[in-house]
């Protein structure tokens, strides 16, 4: 398998320093297994024989990142690249961090404490690789397989579970049968993991080009542990002519239908958490989801504090969550009264998670939908373009106008000025500041 290791000027001139002041070093991990891939890495993580010390006495400028573990950050024109040493960890007490770490001055122990053979190759421009697990072999042929013995592997860390599925989605590679096995031997063991790690990895899943490989949680049962509440979806049937998938399925076929984008994507992947409570079936057979959008919004909000999300993520996803079925009829006073209660901050974003959820419906219905909403867009580009008014910041009056004509300050103000942008959505040309003065003279006491 022909690869080429690009090795940015600074990585190679550490590489070269330490080797000129009688240390081995390599660039380990990723970036190896990602170079083979054709992908441009990230991060370049060089380890050495070197120990910790002698690494800052040789470099002017480094500062400790990890120096228990054996890591020393290098800053070469300003930018940071980590040194670590080789080493043996010790036992693992939590299922995350080893109770000591022992340095050694053979690469090959090093790369033994590794999660996955493809990420345990080593390489240097002069030595070649070091690849005593066969990693090469399997970023070959695509496989995720853990070094040595999985369920040692994933004993130490819980966290390498998640990281494998994670990778499955990011390279579109398979996980190895013992290394699968292993998982669902395994997967309790992830209630170990902090909720930000687990946030992480499923961001990165998520964003991936595969997010329906989350469907391998599901497998593995690590889905019961981090995310019942879609495990229960996946049991949910939608008997129903907009349906032809359960409401697991069409939760990732709508994942899988929006743009890699953050919000939008967590956004999908809770839209539809509420409908596992609040299915019914009528005496057709047929099943309905009656309020299942504030239920959703409810699971939605716990599911993001348990994570630990930050506010304004947390608030643009139920945001979107609760209007995501809210109809808008393709007219524009009811583009612009749509426009004023969901928020312009998120009316587009709006139109795409819309887009997503209808092309995981039938798609016996889809282009009379997509029609439709598509109308709703140009509707709502029109009324951008003109500048015309659908909200508070649009009217050509104010609070202090207000109390300049003899309002007195308090909630009768806002009471006023939404009496106000109620007007001018159904007339724009009334967006005047005279003649809003005089019409809200009725409502003086």
């Amino acid at each position: 398998m022909h690869v080429n290791i690009n090795i940015p000027k600074p990585v190679n001139d550490i590489l070269n320093r330490l080797n000129n002041n009688g240390h081995e070093a390599f660039v380990v991990g990723g970036c190896v297994r990602d170079s083979f891939l054709g992908r441009i890495p990230e991060d370049w993580d060089i380890t050495t024989s070197a120990f910790p010390e002698q690494v800052k006495k040789i470099f002017d400028k480094t500062y400790d990142t990890g120096i228990k573990h054996g890591t020393v950050t290098v800053l070469i024109d300003h930018l940071p690249y980590e040194v670590t040493t080789y080493r043996i960890d010790g036992g693992y007490e939590d299922c995350r961090h080893p109770t000591e770490v022992l340095f050694t001055s053979n690469i090959v122990e090093d790369l033994k404490r590794r999660d996955f053979t493809m990420n345990a190759i080593a390489y240097h421009p002069d030595k070649g690789f070091i690849d005593p697990y066969h990693g090469i072999e399997d970023i070959k042929h695509k496989i995720i397989r853990c070094v040595g013995k999985p369920e040692e592997r994933f004993q130490e860390d819980a966290l390498r579970m998640l990281r494998a599925v994670r990778f499955a989605a990011q390279l579109d590679f398979i996980i190895e049968k013992s290394t699968f096995e292993a998982i669902k031997t395994n997967g309790r063991l992830i209630s170990k993991v902090s909720s930000e790690r687990i946030r992480e990895e499923l961001n990165k899943l998520l964003l991936s080009n595969h997010p329906e490989k989350l469907l391998l949680l599901t497998e593995t049962g690590i889905m019961d542990m981090i995310l019942p509440e879609f495990q229960q979806c996946m049991l949910t049937e939608q008997h129903h002519p907009y349906h032809i998938y359960n409401v697991g399925e069409h939760i990732i076929e709508t994942v899988k239908n929006i743009e890699p984008d953050f919000i939008l994507r967590w956004t999908m992947l809770l839209h539809d958490m509420g409908k596992a409570l609040t299915r019914t079936t009528d005496e057709k057979g047929m099943d309905h989801f009656y309020d299942h959008t504030v239920k959703s919004e409810e699971i939605a909000y716990n599911i993001l504090r348990r994570l630990k999300f930050d506010n304004r993520s947390m608030n643009k996803i139920i945001r979107l969550i609760k209007w995501h079925d809210h109809p808008i009829e393709p007219t524009k006073k009811a583009v612009k009264r749509a426009v004023r209660v969901i928020g312009e901050d998120i009316i587009e974003d709006l139109f795409k998670v819309k887009e997503a959820d209808m092309r995981a419906q039938n798609p016996e219905f889809l282009q009379e939908r997509l029609i439709q909403l598509e109308h709703v867009k140009e509707i709502y580009e029109h009324i951008k373009h003109s500048q015309e008014c659908f909200s508070m910041k649009d009217l050509a009056v104010n609070g202090s106008d207000l109390i300049d004509i003899g309002f007195k300050e308090g909630k009768q103000i806002g009471r006023v000025l939404e009496k106000l942008l109620d007007y001018v959505i159904d007339r724009p040309e009334a967006n005047q500041k005279e003649h809003l003065l005089e019409y809200a003279k009725r409502y003086l006491d």
